[in-house]
This record gives structure tokens, sequence and C-alpha cells, in this order.
């Protein structure tokens, strides 16, 4: 089924894009998820820079789209870049990436940095958005997410990422893939703790699937079973530590008003067990009493 069966390029207005580098986002996987104003662009656009043109190349037929297309990737993007500066200058040139929005987890940024460097109108297209759309669905906190890409894939490289962002207070996104993802999920379990989590697979296509539980249980899940698919791995914020009790609060009071006064002792202990400093004065008073 053609998405947008009413898109023809033959019958697109006359009027030109103005010149600029339009960064255009695309579908994740189902191609009714393209926009009217992305297929405008891409048709009338002078040239699309792209990941690999094969890929690109399958969109823009389906669409009957004929623009010509340039490589622009990880290996040829300092030779490229001058190049694309320069015809941005004059004329609309698109950016997109394989799937999703150019720039996250993709090449692109430094097209876009120089380009804005040069005078060059840089012109965003949205669209699909693999973290987004996983973000969206999974039930865990939004309001506040760090996107850390794809982790590394040596162990104790892995484990000093995850180092830095266990104390981030914020939902993680990651993105993986099916023969890393149980090794990944292992090894945020064991920097992290068991955190709620939750695995999207596959998002917006036919077997689309997300699987929510806990750090522990998603490990197990997949431990003998890789998947198949582009995957995003979330992890919900760090855990509030569990409460003090009674007697861990007059512990920590005890060796606190041993080298401190009663106000200062109080508000020791009150911010590291996170507690009411008015609860916490008032029974550091009644040992002191005692």
């Amino acid at each position: 089924m053609n998405p947008h069966p009413s898109f023809d390029p033959d019958a697109l207005p006359e009027t030109a894009l103005a010149p600029g580098l339009y960064i255009v986002a695309t579908p994740i996987g189902n191609l009714m998820d393209i926009t009217a104003r992305a297929l405008l662009v891409l048709a009338r656009a002078s040239l699309i820079a792209c990941e690999d043109t094969r890929v690109t190349g399958k969109l823009l037929g389906h669409f009957g789209i004929k623009t010509k297309m340039l490589p622009y990737h990880d290996h040829n993007a300092a030779r490229a870049r001058p190049g694309l500066i320069m015809r941005a200058l004059a004329e609309p040139v698109a950016l997109v990436s394989d799937a999703g929005t150019p720039l996250i987890s993709d090449p692109g940024y430094k097209l876009v940095a120089e380009a804005r460097a040069a005078g060059v109108n840089v012109v965003t297209v949205p669209g699909a958005s693999a973290v987004i759309a996983a973000l969206s669905i999974a039930g865990l906190p939004t309001d506040r997410f760090l996107f850390a890409g794809f982790l590394p894939a040596k162990e104790k490289a892995k484990a000093d990422v995850i180092a830095e962002l266990a104390n981030v207070p914020a939902t993680l996104a990651f993105y993986e893939s099916g023969p890393r993802l149980a090794v990944t999920l292992a090894a945020l379990h064991a920097g992290l703790g068991d955190r709620p989590a939750a695995v999207g697979r596959e998002l917006t296509k036919k077997f689309e699937e997300m699987v929510t539980s806990t750090l522990s249980e998603l490990t197990t899940r997949w431990a003998d079973a890789p998947p198949k698919g582009e995957i995003v791995v979330l992890v919900g914020p760090p855990l509030p530590p569990p409460a003090a009790s009674a007697d861990d609060l007059d512990s920590a009071l005890h060796a606190a008003l041993a080298t401190m006064r009663v106000k200062d002792a109080a508000k020791a202990v009150a911010d590291r067990l996170g507690m009411s400093k008015t609860d916490v004065y008032a029974r550091a008073l009644a040992l002191k009493d005692g």
C-alpha cells in the first residue's frame, strides 16, 4: 500500500525550496510514518546526502522520487563536507540517515556545525526517531531522559560508561543489536542494580515488541536466545534509597553527636538519610538529653 497515495512528485508546485541544508527524518520501519513535508523536500532538493544510497534509494523508489544521491558517512565525511556546504549555500541539500532522525547516533553533526558556521540555513524536517518512539510506549519516566547511543563493545569500557551514568537522575536510553543484547543487559544490571527497564524491538514494524520488566529478568529472558532486529534499551532512573529504620537513625546520630553539636549532627544525618531535619533534630535532642 502506498502510504501517501496522493503523492506525485511530478505534480508538486513549481515553487522551489530555498537554499539550505534540510535535516530530513525518514521512517524507522513503517513507510506510513514518512511525512508529506519530508517527501516534498526530498523531491525538491537538488541533492540528498545519505549514509547508504542503496537504502535511501529504496525509499525514494517507492515514492517515485528521482533526486540525485551522494554517500555521506563516517568514511568519507571529511572529504564530502566542503562540497556539500558549498552546494547548500546555493541550493537545497537534504541530509538523511538510513532510518530515523539524522544525527541521532548517526553521522552528521559535524556537517551541521560547519554548515551553520559557514552561514548555511539549516532546516529541520522532523519525523520518526527510535528512541522517542520507545520512550513513548515503555511506561518509564519521560520527564528526564539521557540518550547514550551504543555502549562500547569491550567489557571494561562498557562498565566504565555505565558507572558514569549510574547516578544520572533520568531514564537512560541505549541502542543495541540482538547478538549483544544479553551481555549489555547483564552489564547494566551489574552496574546499575535491578532497576525497572524495557526493551523495544522492531518498533513500528510488523513484529514490534516492547517488553517491560527489571534488568535481571530481561537479562534472563534473552540470555540464550538473542533477538533479531533493531533494539532500544531503556533503564529507569536510580531507585530511591530504602527508608532508614529507627535503629539506623539512632546509630547515625550517636556517631555524629560524638564529634558535632546537636544542630550540625542533625543536619548531617538528615541529609545523609534523606529524612526530615525537624524530626531528626528532635530525636538528636532526645538522645543528647537521655
